[in-house]
């Protein structure tokens, strides 16, 4: 479904990613994992379109998608969950929920869709009037991921959902995670809590530096990799 290829991606004159490539097939979970600037948000900026690759490709669906502005990437059936939610506080709940599904054509079936996201986050209808900015940290995360499934996305792509959350807010978005990809969603997860996401994950890319340091199955990562030195730095910066 995915394929990026051998992409160098800079912000002015530093290199941020130095050609990495990376797969996603139809109906997987896969993880990007690695240290604070490792690379793993940009890998998921560019694909969104908010950067532009300066050499190698990105195809999407056999298409490639490295040129196309935003918009035009949410069209062809990429969704990004951001880092920090970014939900509109000031609008309601239901405002935000219209706001992910802008690029739909069949705005008549809002109804129907809205019917179905608050049923799958029952929460998110209790607070349907109720502003953004008031719900509480877990209850924004539902809100995030259910404004990016309003545009019925294809590849659904998750960036830290669980950062900043209390232990038991982790354990739902995790569960939240789960539900989603049984249900046949294929994800593409950036996420700080490396053992949980090794428990959830087909496969995983680890990142280093702007380069994939490993790639595989989560018990190829667990075998080859050291992930404690990666992320506290007392083998790998």
């Amino acid at each position: 479904m995915l394929a990026i290829e051998n992409i160098l991606v800079r912000y002015g004159s530093i290199t941020a990613l130095h050609d990495i490539s990376i797969k996603v097939q139809t109906g997987e979970l896969v993880a990007l994992i690695g240290a604070n600037g490792a690379g793993k948000t940009t890998t998921l900026t560019t694909v969104a379109g908010n950067l532009k690759p300066v050499t190698g490709d990105i195809q999407f669906e056999n298409t490639s998608i490295a040129s196309l502005s935003p918009e035009q990437i949410i069209r062809k059936g990429i969704a990004i969950v951001p880092e920090g939610r970014e939900i509109f506080a000031s609008l309601t709940v239901e405002e935000n929920l219209k706001l992910g599904a802008y690029i739909r054509r069949d705005r008549s079936e809002f109804k129907r869709d809205l019917d179905e996201t608050v049923t799958m986050f029952p929460i998110l209808g209790e607070r349907i009037h109720q502003q953004g900015g008031t719900l509480s940290g877990g209850e924004q995360q539902q809100l995030a991921v259910a404004r990016a499934l309003m545009s019925h996305p294809k590849l659904l792509m998750m960036d830290e959902p669980s950062l900043g959350l209390a232990p038991a807010l982790v354990d739902q978005i995790f569960e939240l995670i789960v539900k989603l990809h049984d249900s046949g969603m294929t994800i593409l997860l950036v996420e700080q809590n490396v053992e949980r996401t090794l428990d959830i994950v087909k496969r995983a890319y680890l990142l280093k530096n702007g380069r994939v340091e490993a790639e595989g199955a989560p018990e190829v990562i667990r075998k080859h990799v050291d992930i404690e030195s990666v992320y506290l730095g007392s083998k790998v910066n």
